[in-house]
């Protein structure tokens, strides 16, 4: 049984790959690391490994319960065997802590054994997210974990120990992602049941609406998460058939946004644009690969 290439970029949710390499411009920007650096290209693949490796492991994960509630997905469907995919995600896995390793020992200005460290437990929450998210109530907190590391292991490969602004953006990524996978909990249930778990998704506005004072720029990229926020929440408020979905996707493209926030606070305002085109990109990405 081969896999496609339409089910190997639907398993892996490709169409959101944009979100975790402003991730990476983020981490690396907020700990003061330059992205023209020669450890840049190899860290997007090995969090591009992750990223995907986690999603193919989330499908095999959950192949039964897609059985009943999403019959069309490759595994369901027969496509590809649910084996394959745990096999294939587990390699993408193991191949991103070998390209932490190259970058930690075998590059210039490597730090170690730590990049494989943050790699180690990025792995972990992966693995635990994807192993127990369903009918786990801290799973949002699991996921928000998984991002918060993405920054703290592109820092990692730069500087040790990571600066505490580094700490600080990675605690407002997690915020924003405990909010939005709440959201993408209730996708098949054509409605958000509590609001209230929504307002984590306002600590990234809040720490930039504090910061406009000393980087007036950044009040552009406080409107431009806040504004794109709105959306996603109206298509909540609407629950109209789809809306749900409509808004889990829309609020993973503003990742890139608050990563756009956060390099902006950090003093580079051209890489919180090239930030910007990722969230365009994911956009058009999703138009052809579904993004939940």
């Amino acid at each position: 049984m081969s896999l496609n290439w339409a089910d190997a970029l639907k398993l892996g949710r490709v169409s959101n790959l944009p979100t975790v390499w402003t991730n990476m411009l983020a981490g690396i920007a907020l700990a003061g690391g330059a992205v023209a650096d020669g450890r840049t290209l190899p860290l997007l693949l090995a969090l591009s490994l992750f990223y995907v490796g986690g999603m193919y492991l989330n499908d095999a994960f959950d192949a039964e319960i897609d059985a009943r509630e999403r019959p069309e997905r490759p595994i369901p469907s027969g496509r590809v065997s649910r084996r394959a995919v745990f096999g294939l995600g587990f390699a993408m896995l193991v191949l991103g802590i070998a390209v932490l390793a190259w970058i930690g020992y075998g590059m210039a200005g490597g730090t170690g054994t730590w990049p494989v460290l943050g790699g180690i437990a990025l792995v972990a929450a992966i693995v635990l997210y994807d192993w127990y998210h369903k009918a786990n109530p801290l799973s949002p907190v699991i996921m928000g974990i998984c991002r918060m590391l993405v920054y703290v292991t592109a820092g990692l490969c730069f500087v040790v120990p990571v600066p505490a602004g580094l700490l600080v953006g990675a605690g407002l990524v997690l915020s924003y992602l405990i909010g939005l996978t709440y959201v993408a909990k209730q996708e098949n249930f054509a409605k958000v049941k509590n609001l209230w778990p929504l307002i984590f998704l306002a600590a990234p506005l809040a720490y930039g609406a504090g910061r406009v004072s000393d980087q007036p720029l950044m009040a552009v990229f406080v409107l431009l998460l806040a504004g794109w926020i709105l959306v996603a929440l109206r298509f909540i408020k609407r629950r109209g058939p789809g809306d749900i979905p409509r808004a889990v996707v829309s609020l993973i493209a503003g990742i890139s946004l608050v990563d756009a926030l956060l390099i902006a606070d950090a003093g580079q305002p051209g890489l919180a644009l090239l930030a910007c085109l990722g969230f365009l990109l994911t956009l058009a990405l999703q138009r052809f690969v579904p993004g939940t």
